[in-house]
């Protein structure tokens, strides 16, 4: 007898569900829904702009193709104003103090209706930089005086005069607002561990191994200092700009006003938006300097993805506790779980962020001949690497706030590893001419679980001086430590 057909469930439209949740609906009804899904959180194709929006809100503004947009419209305006400035531009006179209040305005009150009035232009002209400038003309509609020199909106500019710049207050925007205070609160929480923990001695491992003793907190300042150095270099890295025409000679410039000195000019413009100029450049300004922002965030990333892993670590084997919070849920299956997983998901976009900035730094300072697209699309993704940097950044200091320190299991790791003393040991011997110090200590501790009293046992065989000796015999793994507790401690008064 055939077995009675199984009964499907409703789904959530109403529609029948088949076994596991098949739906029977058409797959053209589900292409259609798909297809008029608005963009959400919920529906953005990528985590940054999905899940993970309410964390990077904040680079929005800067970039985004608002923000693309809202710094080519500055551009083409403060263009204008500079040219109103050179006295070898006649045709532009200097403007009075209500037309340059106007002017300013446009920059100052631009907003999301303005960008769009852009983009409605590009669906006409199929030309992103151009609408900006039909744009910027159409607001000078409303006042006389500037409709006198509209045919100076974009003089003698390329597109990449006006993009190179735009792209270039985007970057500097995004490393001082966003990226560097980030940076300086991971360095503080880290310093904050390292100086809190410069004494609790901890067992160093080496190859895995148990090795010299350390601290934690030195262990942690380690981390501190490292990163103190890439923010360093991030904070006295160039960011460039240039404005010399189609192929970067003034060709056009000089022919129209051959008086003028336009390097200068085109200087003394760059350096007004607190970039630094770049004199020598083909149609583009050749993205070196980007490079070399990321070659500095990406080693800043890959030492918190050492830092991430090694907390990861460490917090396997108990040296850390992860403080619960209410609410959460560490394993679908296992409730007792309290997954690391802050630090893992710092990890993992860290690894996103560097993969972009590496193709970014490889890819940007390579242009055919005077210029191909290439850099445009890849320009465009600038705001992912910061993005998943500040992503990561986030995740770890939630981590490190949960952490809590084990120091009775970092305690008795490390009392029952006494065979980390045979490198004093060894080192005594050879000061006191003992033939062979290493080789007798190998063979007595290497692969051995050694206590306590075997160590002692040990020094007293010795044919050392008393004095020697009872320095090794008062030795013990907490107090064989170097200097660790002040480096911990001294991170304010060692130079970068």
């Amino acid at each position: 007898q055939r077995p009675a057909k199984r009964q499907g469930w409703k789904g959530a439209a109403g529609h029948a569900l088949g076994p596991k949740g098949v739906g029977v609906a058409s797959v053209a009804e589900v292409g259609k829904q798909a297809t008029a899904l608005e963009l959400t959180e919920l529906t953005a194709i990528g985590p940054i702009d999905g899940r993970y929006a309410s964390k990077v809100k904040e680079l929005r503004p800067v970039f985004s193709e608002y923000g693309l947009i809202q710094k080519r419209v500055e551009v083409e305006i403060r263009w204008l104003q500079k040219l109103s400035q050179c006295a070898d531009i006649g045709e532009v006179p200097p403007f009075n103090q209500d037309t340059n209040q106007f002017l300013d305005s446009i920059v100052d009150q631009f907003g999301i209706e303005d960008a769009l009035a852009v983009k409605r232009a590009e669906a006409v002209t199929k030309h992103d930089v151009k609408s900006v400038e039909y744009y910027v003309k159409e607001r000078f509609s409303e006042r006389k005086e500037l409709q006198n020199v509209l045919e100076f909106v974009h003089f003698g500019c390329t597109s990449e005069d006006i993009n190179n710049l735009a792209y270039a207050l985007m970057l500097k925007e995004g490393v001082q607002n966003h990226m560097l205070p980030l940076m300086d609160k991971l360095i503080v929480s880290i310093k904050n561990l390292a100086e809190e923990n410069k004494d609790v001695a901890m067992l160093s491992r080496t190859h895995g191994q148990p090795a010299s003793p350390t601290t934690l907190g030195k262990e942690m300042a380690n981390v501190v200092y490292r990163l103190m150095r890439q923010k360093k270099q991030l904070l006295s890295a160039e960011i460039l700009g240039k404005f010399a025409g189609a192929v970067g000679n003034y060709n056009a410039h000089m022919v129209a006003y051959p008086k003028a000195d336009w390097e200068r000019i085109a200087r003394e413009f760059v350096t007004s938006f607190g970039l630094d100029f770049n004199p020598y450049t083909t149609q583009i300004e050749p993205h070196d300097y980007i490079s070399e922002v990321f070659g500095i965030a990406s080693r800043f990333n890959t030492i918190m993805m050492d830092f991430d892993k090694d907390i990861w670590s460490y917090i396997s084997i108990g040296y850390f506790k992860q403080k619960t919070v209410a609410g959460e849920v560490g394993s679908s299956t296992m409730p007792h779980k309290v997954n690391p997983i802050d630090f893992e998901n710092s990890e993992g976009n860290l690894g996103i962020a560097n993969a972009l900035m590496d193709h970014l730094g490889s890819k940007l300072p390579i242009s055919r001949w005077q210029r191909d697209l290439t850099d445009s699309t890849v320009l465009r993704n600038i705001g992912l690497a910061f993005g998943y940097s500040m992503l990561a950044y986030t995740s770890a200091l939630q981590g490190i706030a949960k952490l809590e320190v084990n120091e009775s299991a970092i305690a008795e790791d490390l009392d029952s590893n006494w065979e980390v003393l045979a490198e004093p040991v060894q080192t005594i011997m050879r000061k006191c001419g003992v033939e062979e110090p290493y080789e007798k200590l190998k063979a007595f501790t290497r692969g051995q679980s050694v206590t306590q009293e075997m160590m002692s046992t040990f020094a007293e065989q010795l044919d050392i001086p008393r004095e020697e000796k009872q320095k090794l015999l008062g030795l013990k793994p907490d107090s064989y430590l170097g200097n660790a507790s002040s480096k911990a401690s001294g991170l304010d008064s060692t130079p970068l």
